[in-house]
This record gives structure tokens, C-alpha cells and sequence, in this order.
């Protein structure tokens, strides 16, 4: 994963790679960083995010930053932002990151409206399946006060970060398909009516069977625009669901799953069957 900013305790020594700072900058040194007065409130972020097996999502997110007189945000050395953690906020924890840092407007003299995003790449290994679900927001916020980055005086620079901001799932993209045995059928006659659930497989860059899930058949008449339920099944270990239905008029028939924390609801297209 990318990480820009990580903060350590280790043999006593504090290793801090400041967020916007390029890996051959990370800085070293025997002190500590003092704790930077400021606060970070009213986090804004997306309740679920999709993610499939290859392509970048960026997620958008805003804080309010509020700091001390003393911390100059205009500063080219100071760096903020927001990112997702996965469990305990433990030095361990599975973190997503943005490519840069935020973007933050002055709104009084000791708060700033903060703006960014948080950058998921599945194709470059950010995500194991098993983390689907609940992530938790965070924020930090560093101030090298002049000091130089490669060499600093770390007693002179400060470090806030601030965890339990909010929550937001990150869910593995689903896929559901349906076919018809038949696109014409007599009325009060059946038709058998498969499809196929699966969902992203993080850690192979494919697309998994989904079995054992609920997913409703639904029928749309033609002419109008509303689907209705007319029964639920199950899918199967292999993700496919297939059962038989009366056709009455003409219309659409479809599969649709409500979705769980792991993996987003999901509606196939519609397939036309039409009755003589």
C-alpha cells in the first residue's frame, strides 16, 4: 500500500515520513516530534466505495482543521491529510492513502476547510479480500517549521494525527448476469430464468463466484418503469442462480441482490421475453 506518512516509536527513535515527502526524504532522527496543536472535525466521506480488481478509485473527502495561532497552514513544509485504516489504529493497521496531500482553505485565523481524497489502486496489491467492509477515517497533520526535511531538528517539528473521524465500507465490486431460456414464450407458459453473482477478488485481480446469497428475480411489464419482486432465491457455491417464473405479458426479467457490507448491491440489465 501507499503510505505517506507513518509515525513510529523504535528503539527509541522516531522514524517520520512526512506526507507529500518523497521516499528518498524520509528522516531519521533521535528526537521526537512535539504534538502540533490542532484538531480535526466534521469529516465528509463517502459511506461505501466500490472497488474493483484493476482500475484507480479516488474517493473525495473534507475536514475541518482547527489549529493553534502558531501553526502556519500557508507554509510550503506543512502537510495534512485524511486516510482509511482497517481495524485498530495500530501501527500495523492496513491504511489507504491519497497521492498528495490535502488542499486546505483558511475560513478564520485557527480553522481551515480541508479537501482531498484517498487513492485505491487493486491492481498494485492496496486491498486483501479480507479486509472488505468497515474502514475507519483518520487525519494527522505535520509542520517542519523551516527544518530540513532530509535532516531536520525533529524537537522542532509537529505531529498530530487523530483516529475514529468516521467510517466508510470498502467493498468488493459485484457482477450479476441474467439469461432466459426462452425470448418468446407463450402466456401461462414458464420460462427458466439463470444468472451468475460474483465479486472482486482483490488478491488475483479476478472475479469470484458469490454462493449462498439472496437474489431476487424481478420482472418489469413493457411500457413501464418499475421492477416487482416476484420471488427470491439463493445462489449457489458456484454463484449461479436459476429458477422458473410465468410469463403473463411481455416485459423484462432480471436478478437483483440487495448487497452486503463486503460487496455492493447489484441489478443485472434486464432481458426482454416476450409473450404470444
Amino acid at each position: 500500500m501507499r503510505i505517506r506518512a507513518t509515525v513510529a516509536a523504535v528503539s527509541g527513535a522516531l522514524a517520520l515520513t512526512a506526507l507529500a515527502v518523497p521516499a528518498a526524504q524520509a528522516v531519521t532522527d533521535s528526537g521526537a516530534p512535539y504534538t502540533l496543536n490542532a484538531s480535526f472535525s466534521n469529516v465528509s466521506i463517502a459511506k461505501a466505495v466500490k472497488v474493483g480488481t484493476t482500475n484507480e478509485v479516488s474517493v473525495a473527502y473534507s475536514y475541518t482543521l482547527t489549529h493553534g495561532s502558531d501553526v502556519n497552514i500557508a507554509a510550503k513544509d506543512f502537510y495534512t491529510d485524511a486516510f482509511l485504516y482497517h481495524g485498530s489504529y495500530t501501527d500495523t493497521a492496513p491504511e489507504l492513502y491519497g497521492d498528495n496531500p490535502a488542499t486546505c482553505t483558511a475560513t478564520s485565523s485557527t480553522t481551515a476547510t480541508c479537501k482531498g481524497s484517498v487513492n485505491i489502486y487493486p491492481a498494485d496489491g492496496d486491498l486483501r479480500n479480507a479486509w472488505a467492509g468497515s474502514w475507519s477515517v483518520a487525519a494527522e497533520a505535520v509542520a517542519f517549521n523551516g527544518q530540513d526535511q532530509q535532516n531536520p531538528d525533529m524537537s522542532k517539528v509537529g505531529f498530530k494525527d487523530q483516529s475514529g473521524l468516521g467510517t466508510s465500507l470498502v467493498q468488493r465490486y459485484s457482477k450479476l448476469t441474467t439469461t432466459v431460456s426462452s425470448t418468446s414464450v407463450y402466456k401461462g407458459k414458464s420460462v427458466t430464468v439463470s444468472g451468475k453473482l460474483t465479486r472482486a477478488d482483490w488478491e488475483h485481480h479476478t472475479y469470484n463466484n458469490f454462493g449462498g446469497q439472496p437474489v431476487k428475480l424481478q420482472f418489469r411489464k413493457a411500457g413501464t418503469s418499475t421492477y416487482t419482486t416476484i420471488k427470491t432465491v439463493y445462489t449457489d457455491s458456484y454463484g449461479n442462480a436459476k429458477t422458473t417464473a410465468t410469463v403473463n405479458s411481455s416485459g423484462y426479467w432480471r436478478y437483483s441482490f440487495a448487497g452486503v457490507s463486503t460487496t455492493p448491491a447489484v441489478s443485472a440489465t434486464g432481458v426482454y421475453v416476450g409473450a404470444k
